[in-house]
């Protein structure tokens, strides 16, 4: 007995003892702060091209070979500057020819009309015919058509020869020359180079029928209000800057939508003394859409998803969260504007969204938010969809 007693209990003793209750997971670490509330300007953006105020197909006003090119590719250069020089040679004899014509014609309008004096008054004496007086008087009349033709000749012989010196017509940036030295070129058909305005660069833009429609609202003029009001000025930045910088001001809207794409087309003025906004560029130009507010702004790793709709994380008092639907605005220094869903005052999980689920307990650390994001993604980008 005492063997089997012994037995039992060692089998007892080695029997696995029932596990403790577990306790429940650890609270989610996360990071919680108030929203960003200050007065805010709501900036919408849109995506268009430069172009510039003026580009001009420079080609000769008179055929002949091409004598000397006295630009650089791609320099800037003034409004009458010398560009080419066609071949002088033969315009410089037209016009000699010309100016000789018109020395003659001179002579012979000078003989005809003494003659027709002398005639007149030896009409008052009746000692010639009245038939030659009028002879006389045709006389006149032919020399002085031919003094005003060979005139007009010498006009166009000097236009001629103006014309074989190319210059530019506007101030701006030369193309690459399309011709060489020795190369025939026609009037008014041969393109010898280009050239393009720089400074002021237009900016057009597409704005769709519905934001078209909130800024007809907004203000009396929409985008048409005139030139040097505040609600003109916008921004825009190239591809690569991060935030719309360049000033300008909307000066133009055209007088239809576009029904193929429901859009308004619309141009911006810049200046660009420095050269560096190119026509072609692509740009994000950045302009009022809204008036002055208190805005409800956070950081976009605050921003949630649930299914098809943005939340935000609210701490209760207990350190426990729950889901806010929101609706989103664009980026203003840095941060995501909240349109609706937020007040301002409640505590929101700003990090550690990952980890966290409604209703569960969070170990918060509170944090404040400054002013102004210290990096971010572009300002007046679109709400994520």
């Amino acid at each position: 007995m005492a063997a089997t007693a012994a037995l039992v209990w060692a089998l007892l003793a080695e029997r696995p003892q029932p596990a403790l209750a577990q306790e429940g997971p650890p609270a989610a670490p996360v990071t919680v702060a108030k929203p960003v509330v200050k007065p805010i300007v709501e900036d919408d953006e849109f995506i268009g091209r430069f172009e510039a105020v003026d580009q001009v197909d420079i080609r000769a006003r008179v055929s002949g070979y091409v004598a000397s090119i006295n630009f650089q590719d791609g320099a800037l250069v003034k409004a009458g500057d010398l560009l080419l020089v066609i071949d002088q040679a033969p315009y410089k004899t037209a016009l000699d020819q010309a100016q000789a014509s018109v020395e003659s014609t001179k002579a012979q309008l000078e003989f005809a009309q003494s003659d027709l004096q002398r005639a007149t008054s030896l009409r008052q004496t009746g000692t010639i015919a009245t038939q030659t007086v009028d002879d006389r008087q045709q006389a006149f009349a032919t020399a002085q058509a031919n003094a005003n033709s060979s005139r007009a000749a010498l006009q166009r012989a000097q236009l001629d020869m103006q014309y074989t010196e190319i210059r530019a017509p506007i101030a701006g940036r030369m193309s690459r020359r399309e011709v060489s030295i020795g190369d025939l070129v026609s009037a008014n058909d041969t393109v010898l180079t280009n050239i393009v305005s720089v400074d002021p660069i237009n900016f057009y833009f597409d704005v769709d029928e519905r934001t078209y429609l909130a800024y007809q609202q907004l203000s009396a003029g929409g985008l048409n209000t005139p030139v040097g009001d505040s609600r003109n000025e916008v921004k825009v930045a190239i591809g690569n800057e991060p935030r719309p910088a360049h000033p300008g001001y909307l000066d133009f809207t055209e007088n239809r939508l576009d029904q193929a794409s429901g859009t308004m087309r619309a141009r911006a003025v810049l200046a660009n003394a420095d050269g560096k906004l190119l026509p072609g560029l692509f740009g994000r130009i950045a302009i009022l859409g809204s008036v002055p507010y208190d805005g409800v702004l956070i950081p976009d790793e605050a921003v949630g998803s649930d299914q098809d709709r943005r939340v935000v994380y609210l701490l209760n008092p207990d350190n426990t969260v729950k889901m806010q639907p929101v609706r989103l605005g664009p980026r203003i220094d840095g941060y995501r504007v909240i349109r609706e869903g937020l007040k301002g005052d409640q505590t929101i999980v700003v990090n550690g969204l990952m980890r966290i689920r409604p209703g569960v307990k969070v170990a918060p650390t509170e944090s404040t938010l400054p002013p102004v994001a210290p990096t971010g993604p572009n300002e007046g980008s679109e709400a994520p969809s």
